[in-house]
């Protein structure tokens, strides 16, 4: 079966945060700069969407719930309530935790995703002005749990790739400036990461593009999104070996998933922004895409246990 990728939604700024809910058989993600939530449900290809007051990092389903969600908003963890219908209302009804109260100029929450047991771990990136100009080694790495926010690590540029191993105990992580991937040893009781790593140098594999979101497939190779790539390449993190690169119709890639009823199909999110190089992004650059024939597998994501 060769590779194929479809556009499932019109163009965004900033689509980002892909989570696929399996019970709902949907793609829940953000348009960060656009300050709106969406839902793409697959059997029957509506796209729907609402708007939050403010920018939202992440968005991630409550566990139990099919209208309750965990966003990253602003710099605040909040969850809302919103019945998944077009410009439905999103309410606000508890918030769990402000980050980089103390960081000036502010920060914002960038990616989060939940553990296996249900923590969320999402991180901050620097303050930018004007559009991609981004203050270095601000943000920082956080965790959501029973016990509060928890700082897990800090001088991070921008927050990114989240996903868990837990045959190998691992947590690899991303800060988009370092051009690598972290991996850290990881203890799935406690929530703790420790000894960091790094396990793929982009610029030693010649690979000219920012690494952005990730994800994880069942043989333990990690999906990476490449912003200003074109592309979606897999790598062995046991290795360092860069497996295979997959072309994606938009130059601003932003994030992966796995979803559908096999967890066969890869959701890919992608940007359409200005930034400092003034170049234009026209269609289909910044829509969501859907890449199938790829031959893997991947992970149920996990929901939030809201403590």
């Amino acid at each position: 079966m060769s590779v194929r990728v479809e556009k499932i939604t019109e163009q965004l700024v900033l689509g980002e945060g892909p989570h696929w809910d399996d019970r709902q058989q949907a793609l829940f993600f953000v348009d960060i700069l656009n300050c709106s939530i969406h839902k793409y449900h697959l059997a029957t290809k509506q796209h729907t969407k609402t708007k939050l007051d403010g920018r939202v990092g992440f968005i991630v389903p409550v566990e139990g719930t099919t209208d309750q969600f965990l966003v990253g908003l602003e710099r605040t963890f909040a969850i809302v309530q919103w019945d998944g219908g077009e410009g439905s209302p999103a309410t606000v009804v508890r918030e769990l935790g402000t980050v980089d109260a103390d960081v000036v100029p502010p920060t914002r929450i960038n990616d989060g995703k939940a553990d296996p047991r249900g923590r969320v771990f999402a991180g901050t990136m620097g303050h930018e002005e004007p559009l991609g100009n981004i203050r270095p080694a601000s943000g920082s790495l956080y965790r959501l749990d029973a016990g509060g926010v928890t700082k897990l690590c800090g001088d991070i540029g921008i927050s990114n790739g989240l996903a868990w191993d837990l045959q190998r105990k691992a947590f690899y992580y991303t800060d988009t400036f370092e051009f690598n991937i972290r991996r850290y040893d990881y203890d799935v009781d406690t929530g703790e990461i420790s000894n960091p790593k790094h396990i793929f140098d982009f610029k030693k594999n010649n690979i000219d593009a920012y690494p952005d979101g990730s994800t994880i497939d069942t043989d333990g190779n990690l999906w990476i999104a490449l912003f200003k790539g074109d592309a979606i390449i897999q790598i062995d993190p046991t290795t360092g070996k860069l497996l295979q690169r997959v072309s994606i119709p938009a130059h601003q890639v932003t994030s992966v998933t796995f979803g559908g009823p096999n967890f066969d199909i890869m959701f890919v999110t992608s940007a359409s922004m200005k930034l400092w190089d003034g170049e234009e992004q026209k269609p289909p650059r910044g829509c969501t895409f859907m890449v199938t024939g790829l031959g893997v597998k991947g992970l149920p994501n996990n929901n939030f246990k809201l403590p």
